[in-house]
Parts: C-alpha cells; sequence; structure tokens
C-alpha cells in the first residue's frame, strides 16, 4: 500500500513532467509540489500538516489502562468523559489533545513520551510515587492495625452467626423494622440561631444534637426537649463539620466530660476540639489552607481525619494535636470523608465527583469510586459506611446515592434519592458496634436475631426533604417533611429512636415515633 502524499507525488510526477515511477525517491521526505503543479501552496502545506500530525498521533505513547487516561485528562483539565464516549474512544481524544500539546511547544512539555523512549523511562512514568512518613506516622499506622484486626475479627463472628439465621427469619424482621419507620413524624422544631444550619450530629447517648451554623457557633440543643444547653463559639466562619469522640456522654466509656468529646472544622480552615464544660476550644488544629468541609474522629478516638477544599485530606493526633499525614489525591476540594467500622480504611470524596478507599495501614488507595463511567456525574456531598465494614454510600449533587462494595470492588446499588442534590446520608450502624463488645439480640425463646444494623439510611437534600430508605431493596420506606428551605444535614441516633435535621430555614427538627421508641 502506497503511502497518500508518496502516491499523490507519483501521480503529479506522470502527468506533468513524464518521469518514471522508478525516478521517485524512495526516502519518504517528499516534497510537496508546488502552485507550478496545480496545488496551491496553502493547500500543499495543510496537507503536509496533515500528515505531520498523523505521524506524531502514531508516535504518542498513550496509556491502556482506563484509569490512567482519566487520570491524564483530568491532569490537563479535560473532561474526565463525554457523553457515549467508550474507553477507546477516550483514548483517542487523550492522543490527539497530546499531539496538539506537542505541536504548541515541542521542547517545553515533559509530559510527552515517545514511543521510542527508552523502556526505563516510560516504566518510570507509570511508577506511583510515595513520600517518606514521619516516625509518628509509621507508629499510627501500626497502632491502626493493632487496633483495627481484633474489630475485623469481631464482626466477620458476628456475620457468619447471622448467615446461619433461616432467611424467613431475616424477611420477617426487616418488615417489621419497615413498619415501624414509616411511623416516624416530626416531634419538635428549634431555631438554632440568627444563621443557616450546616450540620448536625447526635452525641453516642442520644440526648444531645450539636448544630453548626454559618455563623460559626455550635449549640448543643437536648432531645427530645430541644432545649438549648451550651453555645461553643469559637469559629469565625461557617461550621461545615462535626464529630462526637467515640464513646462521648456514655457511663460505660468513662469520657470525662472535661476532655476532648467533640471536633469541629470551619470555613476558616481551623479544626477545634471541644470539651462539655467549657466554651472555648481546648485545641485548635491549623494547617489547611481553605475550608475545612467535614471532620471524623478514628473509631479508637485516637486520630481525627478532616476533609478540606484545599484537596486534601489530614490525619491528626488527638491527644499531641499534631498533623500526622497530608493526604492528596483528589484533583478539587475534599467534602466528605468516614472511617469504617474497623479503623482500618478511610473513604474520601468531594468536588471532583470522585471517591477513594485508602488503607490507612498502607497508604494506599485500595478502591476508586468512578464505576468506570457509571459514578456520580457531579460534586459529592456525603459518605458513610455501613456496619458490615465494606459497603459505602456515596450521595451526590446528582441526585444519586449510590452503594460501593470494596469486596468486589465494584457499584453494588444505587437509587435516586432526590430531586435536587443529596446534602448528607447516614446509614444506621446500630448498637451492635465491635466497639463496645455488643451481639446480635436474641428474641424471647433465646433464638439469635438479625442485627439492625446497615439496615436503613437516612439523607437530606435541597428539595427540603428528609429520606429514609431500606438498604436491603433500595426503595422509599419514608419522606419526612417540614423544613421550609435546603436540608443541609441529618443524623440517626444510636438507638434509632431520634432522626434530627437542620436547614437554610434556620432550624433544628426532630423526627421519631410518638412512642418515643426506636425500631
Amino acid at each position: 500500500m502506497m503511502h497518500p502524499a508518496r502516491q499523490a507525488y507519483v501521480e503529479e510526477a506522470e502527468e506533468d513532467h513524464g518521469m518514471s515511477l522508478d525516478e521517485i525517491p524512495v526516502d519518504r521526505d517528499y516534497d510537496i509540489p508546488s502552485a507550478a503543479a496545480g496545488i496551491a501552496p496553502e493547500k500543499a502545506s495543510a496537507i503536509l500538516s496533515q500528515f505531520e500530525r498523523k505521524r506524531r498521533a502514531a508516535t504518542m505513547a498513550v496509556p491502556t489502562d482506563d484509569g490512567r487516561v482519566r487520570a491524564k485528562l483530568r491532569e490537563l483539565g479535560e473532561p474526565i468523559t463525554l457523553f457515549g464516549e467508550g474507553p477507546a474512544d477516550r483514548r483517542d481524544r487523550l492522543r490527539e489533545l497530546l499531539t496538539l500539546q506537542a505541536e504548541q511547544a515541542p521542547t517545553e512539555s515533559p509530559d510527552v513520551a515517545m514511543e521510542d523512549a527508552p523502556q526505563e523511562d516510560q516504566e518510570d512514568q507509570e511508577e506511583e510515587f510515595y513520600t517518606m512518613g514521619s516516625d509518628e506516622l509509621l507508629r499510627a499506622r501500626q497502632d491502626i492495625a493493632r487496633f483495627s484486626l481484633p474489630r475485623a475479627k469481631q464482626r466477620l463472628l458476628f456475620q457468619k452467626q447471622e448467615a446461619s439465621i433461616p432467611l424467613r427469619t431475616h424477611v420477617k424482621f426487616r418488615k417489621e423494622i419497615k413498619e415501624r419507620l414509616q411511623a416516624f413524624e416530626l416531634q419538635g422544631s428549634q431555631t438554632a440561631g440568627d444563621r443557616n444550619v450546616s450540620m448536625t450530629r447526635i452525641s453516642p447517648n442520644g440526648e444531645l444534637v450539636a448544630a453548626g451554623n454559618w455563623g460559626g457557633s455550635i449549640k448543643l440543643i437536648g432531645i427530645p426537649s430541644l432545649e438549648e444547653k451550651m453555645t461553643l463559639r469559637g469559629h469565625t466562619n461557617r461550621v461545615s463539620g462535626i464529630s462526637w469522640f467515640p464513646g462521648a456522654t456514655l457511663p460505660e466509656s468513662n469520657v470525662s466530660p472535661e476532655t476532648v468529646n467533640l471536633a469541629s472544622g470551619g470555613a476558616e480552615g481551623q479544626v477545634n476540639l471541644w470539651s462539655l464544660n467549657k466554651d472555648t476550644p481546648l485545641s485548635t488544629l491549623e494547617g489547611h489552607g481553605q475550608r475545612v468541609c467535614r471532620v471524623e474522629f478514628h473509631p479508637s478516638g485516637r486520630y481525627l481525619a478532616s476533609a478540606s477544599e484545599d484537596t486534601t485530606w489530614r490525619l491528626w493526633d488527638v491527644e499531641s494535636t499534631t498533623e500526622l499525614l497530608l493526604q492528596e489525591g483528589h484533583s478539587r476540594g475534599v467534602f466528605a470523608i468516614s472511617f469504617n467500622s474497623d479503623g482500618s480504611l478511610l473513604a474520601s470524596a468531594g468536588l471532583d465527583s470522585i471517591g477513594r478507599i485508602w488503607d490507612l495501614r498502607s497508604g494506599r488507595t485500595v478502591m476508586i469510586l468512578d464505576g468506570h463511567g457509571d459514578g456520580h456525574i457531579k460534586p459529592i456531598h456525603g459518605i458513610d459506611w455501613g456496619s458490615d465494614g465494606y459497603r459505602v454510600l456515596t450521595g451526590s449533587a446528582d441526585g444519586w446515592i449510590k452503594c460501593w462494595d470494596v469486596r468486589k470492588v465494584q457499584r453494588t446499588g444505587g437509587i435516586g434519592a432526590h430531586t435536587s442534590a443529596v446534602s448528607d446520608l447516614r446509614w444506621y450502624k446500630g448498637l451492635d458496634d465491635p466497639i463496645l463488645g455488643t451481639p446480635p439480640g436474641l428474641d424471647e425463646k433465646g433464638n439469635q436475631l438479625p442485627k439492625k444494623s446497615s439496615t436503613f439510611f437516612v439523607s437530606s437534600g435541597f428539595d427540603r426533604k428528609v429520606n429514609v430508605f431500606s438498604a436491603d431493596d433500595w426503595t422509599l420506606i419514608q419522606t419526612l417533611e417540614g423544613h421550609t428551605g435546603p436540608v443541609a444535614s441529618v443524623d440517626i441516633s444510636r438507638d434509632a429512636r431520634w432522626i434530627v435535621s437542620g436547614g437554610h430555614d434556620r432550624t433544628v427538627k426532630l423526627w421519631g415515633r410518638n412512642d418515643g421508641e426506636g425500631i
């Protein structure tokens, strides 16, 4: 098959100059015929440019792995996928972009790798790079491993016990839970300041709710009276994240009210640690360059994670108040974080519409929550683990909640939860938590009952609704309406007696059964 440029040259030569095929040069350095040969210089130049571009594109080295292709597109500031685009199309688009980049700056682009480059250089470009961590981080990773392994063992034991329960018992048990959840209704409403309520989290004993607002204050409100007990002042801008210390307010945990009971993050970039008998912070953790969107205590209580719009999440030592880890990996702000029940994994997600699962014992990413084209298409605002330790929920501004399975490394469920953005979500974890060693319950005959944990979850949305969903079949159990503005946050008490929400109507609302009992 003769090269198109050579074919054109041969035809022109034979027609206008009577040249034979044997006289045609074979060195591929073709001279495009001039205007005298019947082709305008501009057209000849365009043909040459087209050939040169195709030659460059053919030699351009592009990743074959679709995940790496997406990462490179994100690095170039291009959409990671277009409507109807498959992996092959996406790879061709990246090749064209890299070719154009090479043309514009052929000597200045270190990102362009040619196929004739040494094999070692190509391997180096695909290699993951790690920075040396501190001795404190190493000890923290070892401590997390020692903490998580017994919990994982206990969790697996619970799951094996539950697997022996007959299916009809599971079906009957979950049907009763749905019926009890359908009886939830508004039990009280309280204005929580002069500004929008941005975050609500219920204390472990279910008797307090910490409500942060746009003004920077946090109000501790009693349940079910909704009386204001205390106002914590320390942030100078919107409170975005609140987390209760594991076991705080529980008599059996021996957490003193004078020690750290609460953590919060603000839009000014600070993380504050609070006691329950002082209205100013015990400590302030500084390091983030932008708004702190969420904070979360590790199940051990020894560490605290914070997510920020500066595109990082960080791990802190609570006792020494020092930063142990600054973790990058997101291309835009990190909005949500959550530890699994064992404390071995952390899930992060944010404004880049992608979630990541991190192994805290090694620092590696074990799963990327993008679904290979089936992930979220807008920023992720909420993320939470189930008590089973391997499933995680994400809620997005696209209105969807999706479930991801770390064992299968894929998405396993999803539901169009709200007609507007999902602002927050909480998966019910129940009382059967390994941190307290509580086993699954027994019926009146002594037979083991299924666990209530992970049977349902709640979500809040900018459509002014709080929704309760079944985690078994992803059906809507109940819609709680009462807010007159977007709902920014929602939470469930450990005993499932109460659901608390807060929103832009400046109110905190309490939902529950009229008999005051849980599920």
